[in-house]
């Protein structure tokens, strides 16, 4: 049995209220708010966050491979699935592959993962779909986007959901494109698009799997697809395929409270199903561009033991609301800012990086085997190794010792409001962590005026640093609200 043993996802704390846009630009602002990536958020730390919501309950190690997909990775040349392998802990000799180009690279991945575990080559594979595309300003497209990420754990193993057949068809309709030197995504006339793309593709997808799993539309409890620019289209290509409104995972509230999230946004609604679901549920699901990949999914009795997550649900319920368009432009390198009167930083040193690539990456430090002191240096590239024990002062006698996914708890802060940074203040925290430990790091996702000494906080994935088209990712804390 071949199937998803795990999900999860993941949406950031940061919403624009769409009446911002109105109010920068002018002309007609769509209902509700979108999500927005904070400026040290891509895709790369979007999906390792879904991925370690995904991932819950499971042995990183024991998992055979790592696939990313999004349209917007922060490279053109260079494997962000090995940056994700390291940042979540995984074993050196698995099989990592970045999936691109396609708003259905989500599902494309996930069928890839399918078919190496039907062929035996693999037992589990992590698929991670995260994107955050920017749009020209003013235009209706800012308004309709969104940031966010989804994760699948695909497996042989207690499957939570198993996929019964699969279905693909391919389509070389422009709709949505980005070339070679373009930063904003492009489009071409709605009518064309919609009607020769999307309310074909789809119908000619869906049909297809149905006849090939013998299927009726009756059988299923929840059906998935995702929604175009106009999520009123959605509705129409549902009625036109003869699903009831209550068949259908709800495109039009994920829209309004988050924005189209691109490669991703077919996997959350796939998550968001698989989140309420119950066993003996048939779930069809399909993903579109450029063509379409669709699945028919049967849920098992194992969904009743995987562990609670946070998933679409508490991270859509979780957040904080911007009105302040400029923040966008400013998080996104949009507009030229006037560069902070300080020295410029350091370049990125790929030599270090690559060395301590466990320590930064993996947030690996070591812990004494006489007295127990977990110790952790952030300082690794610009320090020598910890030799001695903070504690009963013993020499180079450590084990090593992950930090990753443990609580913290500030012991001590600063807000520095004249700190060269995007989004002053520039707040840091020296924190104890659970187990013990102590280490400085950035704050992030916070509002200053509520941290305190003893605040909670939790560990996250971040770009610290962006260096000749070198992103420099670390972790930081941001308090816990779950």
């Amino acid at each position: 049995m071949v199937g998803i043993e795990s999900f999860g996802a993941y949406i950031p704390w940061h919403r624009l209220d769409r009446q911002q846009f109105l109010k920068a630009w002018g002309g007609f602002a769509i209902p509700g708010e979108r999500s927005v990536a904070y400026y040290d958020e891509d895709s790369v730390t979007m999906a390792v966050e879904a991925s370690t919501n995904c991932l819950k309950g499971f042995d990183a190690q024991k998992i055979d491979g790592v696939y990313f997909a999004t349209t917007s990775a922060p490279y053109k040349e260079k494997q962000s699935a090995a940056t994700m392998a390291l940042a979540l802990n995984m074993r050196a000799d698995i099989r990592t592959a970045d999936f691109t180009t396609s708003l259905r690279c989500g599902s494309t991945a996930m069928l890839m993962a399918y078919d190496s575990i039907k062929a035996g080559s693999a037992n589990s594979i992590l698929v991670a779909a995260a994107d955050c595309r920017i749009a020209a300003p003013s235009g209706m497209t800012e308004q309709s986007l969104g940031d966010g990420g989804a994760a699948f754990l695909v497996g042989n193993r207690d499957v939570v959901a198993e996929i019964l057949y699969t279905y693909s068809v391919s389509d070389d309709l422009v709709a949505t494109w980005r070339g070679e030197n373009d930063v904003f995504l492009r489009g071409w006339e709605e009518r064309m698009v919609m009607d020769e793309g999307y309310s074909r593709i789809v119908p000619i997808a869906i049909n297809g799997i149905l006849k090939k799993g013998g299927v009726k539309k009756e059988d299923f409890n929840k059906v998935v697809f995702d929604p175009p620019g106009d999520a009123r289209r959605h509705g129409k290509v549902a009625a036109e395929l003869g699903f009831k409104p209550e068949q259908l995972q709800d495109p039009l509230g994920l829209f309004m409270n988050m924005g189209m999230t691109g490669s991703a946004m077919a996997p959350q609604m796939l998550s968001a199903a698989l989140e309420t679901a119950k066993a003996g549920d048939k779930i069809l699901y399909c993903g579109h561009g450029n063509g379409a990949d669709a699945m028919i999914l049967q849920v098992t009795d194992a969904i009743t033991k995987l562990p609670e997550r946070r998933g679409m649900t508490k991270h859509l319920s979780v957040k904080k609301s911007y009105e302040n368009y400029e923040s966008l432009l400013k998080w996104r390198d949009i507009v030229p800012l006037e560069a902070a009167r300080r020295p410029d930083k350091q370049h990125i040193r790929l030599p270090a990086t690559w060395r301590d690539r466990k320590v930064l990456l993996g947030l690996w430090g070591v812990k004494c085997r006489k007295c127990g002191q977990p110790q952790y240096d952030n300082g690794a590239m610009s320090t020598p190794p910890i030799r001695v024990c903070a504690k009963c002062q013993s020499q180079d006698d450590f084990d090593d010792y992950c930090f990753a996914g443990r609580m913290a708890t500030v012991s001590s802060f600063t807000h520095d409001q004249l700190a060269p940074v995007v989004d002053p203040p520039a707040s840091i925290v020296l924190v104890e962590f659970e187990g013990g430990g102590r280490a400085f790091f950035d704050l992030t996702d916070r509002d200053p005026a509520e941290i305190k000494v003893g605040t909670k906080v939790e560990f996250t994935f971040r770009k610290l640093q962006l260096d000749r088209g070198l992103t420099n990712y670390f972790w930081k804390v941001r308090p816990a609200r779950f």
